[in-house]
């Protein structure tokens, strides 16, 4: 079964919407359970529903939360721990946290309605700003140097190093908890949904910190859906530790001005000593934009699929970025004009580039590389040309407006 809609154009290139290829339903890796063979199926149901109002016809536990203007960490953990279905309601304004909501369990849907928004209570200061200025960290390497901090832990690259020291200096914060500066981090589990949540950070910096949503310790079978993330610490969304069988997809990622270093965004595998055979990922109908400066995703082991994503952000250092062991296929995606570097390859066992990707400024394209890269699900992909226009309009939290 097809689960993109198929459409012609015309010769007049009639551009559809997106309400005309979002099927509103898991689709990609998420739906599998093998990297290669495609009957071998997972039913990706997350608590039991994934779609606003909840159907009469659902049985599970169901919570709706509204912020309280407090920290609402614990209390997010504690209604995704006890029920199946967690409804954020941003009616009340944006939920705090204070740091990091650990999440270790399956089969649970996250849903967001009336512009339900997640934010961090630490943020980088205009203060902290002015002080990393003055200091040239920007100038600093990012690969080597560093030394130990005065809580004692060691650091082994000089912008993060000075950075870490001088917040140390400035906050009197020795146990340095600022930098557990996440959203959500899902650890061991499996058949979670994540649907039209906007993800707010506290400002890129170079600390080490946490991601705004991460999947580590072999968590798998995910969709990621219809979310917005902006200024994540140390990364957006990042997969890793051995976690598979994940899609994002109709999602945003960018920076603002409140990010003042590190704008990478996704990283798929922590390093190269990754395990093999994990990390297979689908990434479609995606938004790159301001402010994402590399890391889009850069991928280490794994199967990536690429599928129609849109890619504007004009201060990149590199996009699309396959690394070692892994393996990508990448069709139909656009990148706009002014975007520069949108592609570096180094590793990686085998690439496929097809001829439907569009590259505005391109002067010669990317060769596809090693073995024909294939995926064990059935899709189809969406003229190149629609792709701006749907994304803009369908990418991000924007499901369940009428609610």
């Amino acid at each position: 079964m097809r689960l993109i809609a198929v459409f012609l154009l015309s010769t007049l290139s009639m551009v559809m919407s997106a309400a005309d290829y979002d099927i509103n339903q898991p689709f990609g890796f998420c739906t599998r359970a093998s990297r290669t063979d495609a009957a071998s199926t997972y039913d990706v149901t997350g608590g039991g529903c994934y779609t606003y109002p909840v159907p009469d016809s659902f049985t599970g536990k169901a919570i709706v939360l509204k912020s309280d203007g407090e920290d609402m960490r614990q209390t997010i953990e504690d209604a995704v721990r006890q029920n199946d279905v967690v409804i954020l309601d941003g009616s009340n304004g944006d939920f705090i946290v204070s740091s990091n909501v650990g999440v270790s369990a399956s089969d649970k849907t996250l849903l967001g309605i009336n512009n339900a928004r997640i934010r961090t209570q630490w943020f980088v200061t205009d203060e902290i700003r002015a002080m990393l200025d003055a200091a040239g960290v920007p100038n600093m390497s990012t690969s080597g140097g560093g030394g130990i901090l005065p809580n004692g832990h060691r650091v082994r690259e000089e912008a993060e190093y000075n950075t870490r020291k001088m917040i140390i200096e400035m906050t009197g914060d020795q146990n340095e908890t600022y930098r557990n500066s996440g959203i959500l981090s899902l650890r061991n589990c499996q058949n979670i949904i994540i649907r039209n949540i906007t993800f707010i950070g506290p400002g890129s910096i170079d600390v080490g910190g946490n991601d705004l949503l991460s999947c580590v310790n072999r968590t798998r079978n995910c969709w990621i859906d219809h979310c917005a993330f902006m200024d994540g610490m140390d990364g957006n969304f990042d997969i890793t530790g051995m976690s598979d069988f994940i899609t994002v997809s109709w999602c945003t990622f960018s920076y603002t001005e409140h990010s003042y270093m590190h704008q990478n965004t996704n990283l798929v595998g922590y390093s190269d000593r990754e395990v093999t055979g994990y990390l297979n990922t689908t990434f479609a109908f995606n938004w790159w934009g301001t402010g994402c400066k590399q890391r889009m995703p850069m991928a280490r082991v794994g199967k990536i699929h690429m599928l129609n994503n849109y890619f504007t952000s004009t201060t990149a250092n590199n996009c699309i970025n396959p690394r070692v062991n892994s393996e990508f296929l990448i069709e139909g995606n656009y990148v706009e004009r002014g975007v520069k570097h949108y592609y570096s390859q180094s590793g990686a066992v085998a690439v496929t580039w097809t001829a439907d990707n569009y590259i505005a400024e391109a002067e010669n394209l990317p060769a596809s590389e090693g073995a024909t890269v294939t995926v064990p699900y059935d899709y189809s992909v969406v003229p190149y040309c629609d792709v701006p226009e749907m994304v803009k309009k369908g990418a991000g939290a924007t499901l369940f407006t009428k609610h």
